[in-house]
């Protein structure tokens, strides 16, 4: 089970939004271990490739991790890349540089889930979900559509589903509860089969 423990996203600046001062963390960290929670979620979003900008959303997701590691728990980043960006596969490079500058300063022994937007280049982050000390690399649905995501996610062998948009998608308040589960049931084994039914390489 997880946590989210960040406090909404502060207003742009060099093409990012950074999360808000998480100012309760400490409190936070005590409550999810009294609850034997595994581990927490915050989310920052990127929005242009502007070095400085990415730069900062890891450096801050890092800063956060340490603390909520050294309280025992797991900690998931969610340095989300805005699928509407006009440079989206520039930015997802930056980002990719600098989390593994982040998970190779790392102790051996940490555990960090990263939690990342489909990328544009299959496998850019195959290096990351490779290192022992990344326990996953997920996949955010990002506001794709599931058939979309799906089929994004379906090329990409480093990443599974952790979907929340996407899943949700075809769910509504005037289904039978009949109706409501045999769209659940469809939506989890398409996302299902995506994450483990890889299409291959073309070469």
């Amino acid at each position: 089970m997880g946590l989210k423990v960040d406090k909404g996203l502060a207003a742009e600046q060099n093409g990012v939004r950074m999360m808000k001062p998480i100012d309760t963390l400490g409190e936070l960290l005590e409550r999810a271990n009294r609850h034997q929670i595994f581990g927490t979620k915050m989310r920052s979003v990127i929005n242009d490739a502007d070095k400085d900008g990415v730069t900062a959303i890891a450096d801050q997701q890092f800063e956060y991790a340490a603390r909520i590691s050294a309280a025992g728990l797991v900690p998931i980043l969610e340095p989300e890349v805005s699928i509407d960006s006009p440079r989206k596969n520039q930015a997802e490079m930056l980002l990719r540089d600098a989390l593994q500058r982040h998970v190779e300063a790392l102790p051996g022994d940490a555990a960090v889930m990263l939690k990342l937007t489909i990328p544009t280049q299959p496998g850019l982050y195959a290096r990351l979900a490779a290192d022992p000390r990344v326990v996953r690399v997920l996949a955010l649905s990002g506001g794709y559509s599931r058939d979309k995501a799906c089929a994004l996610l379906a090329r990409d062998p480093s990443m599974i589903a952790s979907f929340s948009r996407a899943l949700l998608e075809g769910l509504y308040e005037q289904q039978t509860g009949e109706q409501f589960h045999a769209q659940l049931d469809a939506s989890i084994g398409q996302i299902f089969d995506a994450s483990v039914d890889k299409v291959p390489a073309r070469g």
